[in-house]
């Protein structure tokens, strides 16, 4: 009886089976046809036309065939420069930055001077902002300020080169914007990096990072916090001195970090007074309700 039922079974599944795999027969068949459509012995009037059908429909793997296959077929066709330029934005599209980068430097190499040569400054910026992401990361929320910030440099530095070179360009503006972005994360990386240190118990180290994002990344949210890793830094290496400097800077420009308290104070277990234990670890003799390492993130209350 089980063994009839099985066959039964399997003996049902068979139809579905077919239907799915003529499904995908057809779909092949359409891709291929799609496929032939502009790889055949077309104009490139027409293939150009498919080309921008496809980027409209925003099948970009579709549109790399076609603009690759007309700039192969007719390299000095009326649209063979115009194809190269939509080839960077296709590859951006199909989550290919690496090869949007590439497409970007070659129409930069070979066309200088050519009218839209500026979109590929811009796009090759947007491109290298993207190689670090994963797939993933496109569509889930993460902090970017955790990631390589390799990336980033080089992006800023693109969209740089673009504000300098073409200051009147429609993607100036823009590029400008990017660039506020981007320093903000390579000023909120520093910090995440001196916050790593007092967990190590670098502390000269943390203090370093403090200091440089001060000095480098002035008008940035995480000028605060660089301030507040200066003072806690310092404190940790008996720089008294030091350490009043930087709190006394922080109060008078950010008098409502959470560092400080409601009377304007550094407020952290980790004082000029030394290390303010609690009274569970001070009765503990240590082992519950240790002091934790200073960290420093007011874009989140931490301090």
């Amino acid at each position: 009886m089980s063994l009839i039922s099985n066959r039964d079974s399997r003996a049902r599944q068979w139809p579905i089976l077919a239907s799915f795999l003529s499904a995908l027969l057809l779909l092949g068949g359409c891709a291929s046809n799609d496929d032939e459509e502009f790889s055949a012995d077309s104009g490139e009037q027409q293939i150009y036309d498919e080309a921008q059908r496809y980027l409209n429909a925003r099948n970009f793997d579709l549109s790399i065939r076609a603009l690759q296959a007309l700039e192969s077929r007719y390299p000095f066709g009326k649209y063979a420069e115009q194809a190269q330029l939509e080839l960077i934005y296709a590859h951006y599209g199909a989550y290919s930055p690496e090869a949007a980068i590439e497409a970007a430097d070659r129409f930069i190499r070979l066309h200088p001077q050519h009218p839209n040569v500026d979109y590929a400054y811009y796009m090759k910026g947007l491109a290298t902002a993207t190689a670090s992401q994963d797939f993933l990361s496109r569509f889930t929320p993460t902090d970017q300020t955790l990631r390589d910030t390799s990336f980033a440099k080089e992006a800023f530095a693109e969209f740089s080169q673009l504000v300098t070179r073409f200051p009147n360009s429609p993607y100036a503006a823009d590029a400008k914007s990017r660039m506020v972005y981007l320093r903000n994360l390579l000023a909120r990386n520093e910090i995440h990096v001196a916050n790593y240190y007092f967990r190590r118990g670098a502390y000269m180290a943390a203090a370093n990072r403090g200091r440089y994002v001060v000095e480098n990344f002035q008008r940035t949210p995480a000028v605060g916090d660089g301030l507040a890793v200066m003072a806690q830094g310092y404190l940790l290496l008996g720089m008294d001195d030091l350490a009043q400097n930087a709190i006394d800077t922080l109060v008078l420009n950010f008098p409502d970090h959470p560092a400080l308290n409601k009377d304007g104070e550094f407020d952290t277990v980790y004082t000029q007074d030394g290390l303010q234990r609690s009274l569970i670890n001070k009765m503990s003799f240590g082992l519950f309700d240790p002091p934790k390492p200073p960290q420093f993130d007011s874009r989140k209350g931490i301090s």
